[in-house]
């Protein structure tokens, strides 16, 4: 053979693995028949944790005034939080502005201006049953603006896990079903997919036990619902 014909050999051959290198692993030959399947799996959890966002305004002639008044009633709300048995690291401070409001006369010009002080702290419930006491108080101590509520769960790990195993077990099961109906047999799995879809989703019924969440005081109403964590599963499967 030739120095040039084998040259072209070589030349043809390394093409060869690099496409083969190159292909997707995973990818199922075309002359294998398949089928997919898909698979749902849901856990329903009771919300263990609240994290309000709860903040202070405060507003004066002069930057010392309005910095002064915010600061007492910062410091107030947080001792407050604190003997309802929230403790200090669990309250946080996540915005802080501070800014001119001015006032215009008919014709267009500065009459006056004073300055705003905005304090917001995101606090975490960990005692749902105190949450609507805690609510209550906080407002009587100072707080003007409460932006918001969330529920959530301290550790979602094995339901996660838990969701994740229902998910796959009800794609199996499926699969089997079809392969069964359709006069088929299942071969090996060609591939799986697994994923999260939307995260934990909160939903709100009352018809759903919650413990001490739903007999929290009454001076600030707030149900905590539940929470649903939703996986799926997609898994193909040779067929026979």
């Amino acid at each position: 053979m030739s120095k040039k014909i084998m040259s072209i050999f070589v030349g043809i051959m390394a093409l060869v693995l690099l496409a083969a290198c190159a292909a997707p692993i995973g990818k199922v030959p075309a002359n294998i028949r398949t089928m997919s399947v898909n698979g749902t799996g849901k856990i329903t959890l009771v919300p263990d944790l609240a994290y309000i966002s709860i903040g202070v305004r405060s507003e004066a002639e002069e930057v010392s005034q309005a910095l002064n008044a915010n600061n007492a009633q910062a410091v107030k709300i947080s001792e407050t939080l604190q003997k309802l048995g929230v403790e200090a690291k669990d309250i946080q401070t996540t915005n802080f502005n501070v800014y001119p409001m001015q006032q215009y006369d008919m014709e267009g010009k500065v009459s006056k201006t004073t300055y705003v002080v905005e304090n917001t702290v995101n606090v975490t419930v960990r005692e749902l049953s105190n949450l609507g006491k805690l609510l209550d108080a906080t407002v009587k101590a100072g707080a003007n603006n409460i932006y918001g509520i969330s529920f959530d769960v301290d550790d979602k790990t094995e339901a996660l896990d838990q969701a994740r195993t229902m998910a796959i077990k009800d794609a199996q099961e499926k699969a089997k079903a079809i392969a069964e109906a359709s006069g088929v047999s299942l071969g090996e799995i060609q591939s799986i997919n697994v994923y999260s879809s939307g995260g934990v989703t909160p939903v709100y019924d009352a018809k759903y036990g919650l413990g001490g969440a739903e007999s929290m005081a009454a001076e600030v109403p707030v149900s905590a619902g539940t929470l649903i964590i939703t996986f799926e599963a997609n898994l193909t499967y040779e067929i026979k």
